[in-house]
């Protein structure tokens, strides 16, 4: 969860671990992939087919965060995403949203021993979307590439992370703000400035997310839900000066979701009134909340109230079908009682499907509803996985 694990989003990234098993972890090249195989995975048989999490380090309890360390890769575990969303929009009011991921994969606990420089146990997988609202087009495209010889990495400090010619990173020493994110493809891109508004928000226990159980099925998960942007966007070589908020979710894990959790609905929400929203429902194989769904409601002030799944209140309103066959339910309703609060979750273009190796639904929305009885709006993003394609290719089976 994951679009954003989007989390727990190593189910993306598990897809690939099983690819790459076949070919072993020293023989990656960078590759750019537009399209995805017909894997028709669940996502819970994905999780599975990593292996065993033995070796690995493992999220059993809470701990600190500590910067710039952090803000870096965390090789001793065997996922790791750096998950960027934002709304942007021009001057003169056309909308755009975003996403860059990058996911680092280990394919065995411990570097390989050969000498050769391509010899790596580290993949990295980055995904690139961008929604172009006015003219109703959704670009999407992903990339691999092996952690050796600079083709794609990560680091704390000065901060940098990267795949291929995708990447964000800081100005200078360290990791301090702002940073810049860029990342091209075939007529369409954007070129971005990050500067942070809130601080760190440690999801969870302190930082610690359980998304099941098992033991060691967590995350170590932060958010910075508000990074002023701006920049510039490309589509079909028209360029654009923008600016607007993004989000980003950072987590790590060696752990997976259970045998019965088989997808996720992430809500990432920015209101007007300088509110943030973040919930994730992971989902049971009858489509029931499970009951270790979690988020957080953000204050202006950045107080933070966590949200367990009883205190959310999640109904679809609206349903789209993509060519393929899969179902996503692309509109809702989201309350949370106890805070008087409930809004409608609107997608700005309903295409907003990813084509990667499992397919998912990730894309801009509109937040309009009240809260503690005064109006709010907004923008966001929600990501959708684990809804079925009745023509069984690459979406994930529910």
């Amino acid at each position: 969860m994951s679009r954003r694990r989007k989390y727990w989003r190593w189910a993306l990234a598990a897809v690939v671990v099983a690819a790459a098993g076949a070919l072993g972890a020293g023989y990656w090249w960078a590759r750019p992939l537009t399209r995805s195989p017909s894997t028709g995975l669940a996502v819970n048989r994905a999780l599975g087919s990593t292996g065993s999490a033995e070796g690995y380090a493992q999220v059993l309890h809470p701990r600190p965060f500590t910067f710039p360390a952090d803000y870096g890769p965390h090789p001793a575990y065997r996922n790791e995403w750096w998950y960027f969303t934002g709304n942007l929009a021009t001057p003169g009011g056309r909308r755009f949203g975003y996403e860059l991921t990058v996911f680092r994969i280990a394919l065995a606990p411990k570097p390989p021993t050969s000498p050769s420089g391509w010899a790596t146990n580290q993949l990295y997988m980055a995904h690139f979307a961008l929604t172009d609202v006015a003219g109703r087009h959704f670009h999407d495209t992903q990339r691999l590439a092996r952690g050796a010889l600079g083709l794609a990495g990560a680091q704390a400090s000065p901060f940098r992370v990267w795949a291929d010619n995708w990447s964000v990173r800081s100005a200078g020493p360290g990791a301090a703000f702002p940073w810049t994110l860029h990342a091209k493809a075939d007529g369409w891109s954007v070129h971005l400035k990050l500067k942070a508004l809130t601080p760190v928000v440690a999801q969870g226990d302190h930082g610690f997310s359980r998304k099941s159980a098992g033991r060691g099925h967590a995350s170590y998960y932060y958010s910075i839900p508000r990074l002023a942007t701006n920049g510039h966007v490309t589509v079909h070589g028209q360029t654009f000066a923008v600016s607007g908020l993004s989000w980003l979710d950072r987590e790590w894990s060696s752990g997976a979701l259970a045998p019965d959790q088989t997808g996720w609905d992430w809500f990432a929400l920015q209101f007007d009134d300088g509110t943030d929203l973040m919930f994730y429902r992971l989902r049971d194989r009858g489509g029931r909340t499970d009951p270790h769904s979690a988020g957080s409601l953000i204050g202006p002030d950045g107080s933070r109230l966590a949200l367990a799944a009883k205190d959310v209140a999640l109904k679809p309103l609206r349903w789209w079908q993509s060519g393929d066959g899969a179902r996503y339910p692309v509109a809702w309703r989201l309350r949370v009682p106890a805070q008087h609060c409930a809004v409608k979750v609107e997608p700005l273009l309903d295409d907003q499907e990813l084509t990667t190796f499992v397919r998912y639904w990730e894309g801009a929305v509109s937040v309009t509803g009240r809260c503690q009885g005064k109006p709010v709006s907004g923008h966001g993003y929600l990501e959708l996985t684990g809804y079925a394609s009745s023509k069984g290719g690459a979406g994930v089976q529910r």
